[in-house]
């Protein structure tokens, strides 16, 4: 069975210090040997985002450069169609192939409104979810199809390397929250770069510094 490969999907407008603790601790906990970050080209289930598709292709690429077992997936970003999970893993899958194990990054909050995703019910049976918990937004009162589902497919243990697709493990996640919305209106409002930089990758915010993104 080949290693565990975490997919990690957002517009990541910007990519931000919260998406890098998610995928770190997919690394560390979760016996993932590699994170795709696939930035979302059009968004389907929201407005367009603040920053275009190749900037926010490029800050990801920025964030995780110096990070090996980290990797840019750009493919739905190059296509400028709205992109769908159910979708991208089925891309994924046709090019690693039935065996490799696929495991499904997000966060609570996101997990819960799973139900309302084209398709959602396919997902599990292209790829494990790994759901990151926080207070505040911990696996319970789910929507009653989405309950029924995690009941029956919960992993008590981030065991993903005995097959492909299929369960669904929550693990705490300590990190702090932030937000991209809230780091857009910092920037607008002129924030001082030590300010920027407890949410911000350092590389990210030189990007946004050097392309004048999120100004009014």
């Amino acid at each position: 069975m080949p290693d565990p490969v975490g997919v990690l999907g957002g517009t990541f407008d910007p990519v931000h210090r919260a998406h890098l603790a998610l995928a770190r601790a997919a690394l560390d906990r979760l016996g993932i040997a590699q994170v795709r970050w696939i930035p979302v080209g059009q968004p389907w289930h929201r407005g367009a985002p603040a920053a275009a598709p190749a900037d926010r292709a490029a800050m990801v690429r920025a964030a995780i450069a110096a990070e090996p077992h980290f990797a840019l997936d750009a493919s739905e970003v190059e296509a400028g169609a709205p992109g769908y999970t159910v979708d991208t893993l089925e891309r994924l899958r046709r090019t690693l192939g039935p065996d490799c194990p696929l495991v499904l990054l997000m966060g609570a909050d996101a997990f819960r409104d799973l139900a309302t995703w084209r398709r959602w019910e396919e997902i599990p049976g292209l790829a494990h979810i790994a759901v990151a918990t926080r207070p505040g937004f911990a696996l319970a009162d789910l929507p009653a199809p989405l309950a029924a589902v995690c009941a029956q497919r919960r992993l008590a243990r981030a065991d993903f390397s005995r097959s492909p697709a299929g369960g669904i493990h929550p693990f705490a996640l300590a990190a702090g929250t932030v937000s991209a919305t809230a780091v857009r209106a910092l920037i607008a409002a002129g924030a001082p770069d030590d300010r920027l930089l407890e949410l911000l990758p350092a590389p990210v915010l030189d990007y946004i510094r050097q392309h004048h993104l999120y100004r009014i």
